[in-house]
């Protein structure tokens, strides 16, 4: 049986993946069609309801709850690792509602947290998250929400942080940061839901069992990023969560469920967790 799975090109995923889609481990069966493209992409592809299982924000999940499952192992949640409003100089917090702020898609995590830390800031403007450094830099917006890689690089090109919004996040609710996770269709069969979980925290353990080697696969995606850059990313973003959401994560998810629909007044949608064995 093959599957259409996408994620990113981003070294936590395909360090994650790199296992399962390479068949350096047993796939019992399954075979994967790989489609590589930013989390904004995969994000519109969801709704859609495009690929059989797909890495998505946290922040598109409410909308997806009637097309998916979501599994556990495979995702990224964490403290720490939220993402960061970046501009060329310092802004006072009080400005901040009045400025044009780049944000790494509308239905990305990222745009939650930003909505919840200034809900009073309406000019955004919405690209993909390795064009929004040059876009501060270039002075086209005031302001930016960087994720991934660009948390390492931002200072060496001289942009300040002003928030770090998984910092306001934490403090708001006590909660990880539910970033991204996996999804799988739900008019596949329930036992396929448990047998690909299973599969991707096998491709998981067998990463971490040979770290901190990095396969050709995450090197040969990085394009230009250092080997360090590629190494904190991975170390940031790929932790125990990763490998089962647990009951912390799981409500940290309920927690940014309740969030969504309270920042955009409709009622919390369904946890939308598969019966995993």
């Amino acid at each position: 049986m093959t599957l259409t799975l996408g994620f990113s090109p981003c070294p936590n995923d395909t360090f994650i993946f790199d296992a399962l889609v390479n068949k350096k481990i047993d796939t019992e069966g399954l075979d994967f069609e790989v489609r590589l493209e930013d989390v904004e992409t995969l994000n519109q592809w969801a709704m859609q309801g495009r690929l059989d299982a797909s890495k998505i924000s946290y922040g598109v999940l409410p909308l997806v709850t009637d097309k998916y499952h979501l599994l556990d192992a495979g995702g990224a949640l964490g403290k720490g690792v939220g993402p960061l409003l970046i501009a060329r100089q310092h802004i006072a917090a009080a400005d901040i509602p009045h400025c044009t702020i780049a944000v790494p898609g509308q239905r990305t995590t990222a745009h939650l947290l930003f909505s919840l830390a200034y809900p009073q800031a309406k000019k955004k403007e919405f690209m993909i998250f390795s064009s929004i450094e040059e876009a501060v830099l270039s002075g086209k917006v005031d302001c930016g929400v960087i994720i991934h890689e660009n948390r390492f690089t931002y200072q060496q090109k001289g942009l300040t942080r002003l928030a770090d919004l998984g910092e306001f996040w934490e403090a708001t609710t006590g909660a990880p940061i539910p970033l991204g996770g996996i999804l799988l269709r739900k008019d596949h069969d329930p036992t396929l839901a448990q047998k690909l979980n299973g599969l991707i925290r096998k491709s998981l353990e067998y990463a971490f069992a040979h770290y901190p080697f990095l396969p050709d696969y995450v090197r040969q995606h990085s394009q230009e990023m250092d080997e360090q850059v590629m190494r904190q990313h991975i170390d940031l973003y790929v932790n125990n969560y990763s490998l089962s959401l647990g009951e912390d994560g799981r409500r940290a998810v309920d927690t940014l469920m309740r969030t969504y629909a309270s920042v955009h007044g409709v009622n919390t949608p369904q946890l939308p967790f598969t019966a995993l064995a």
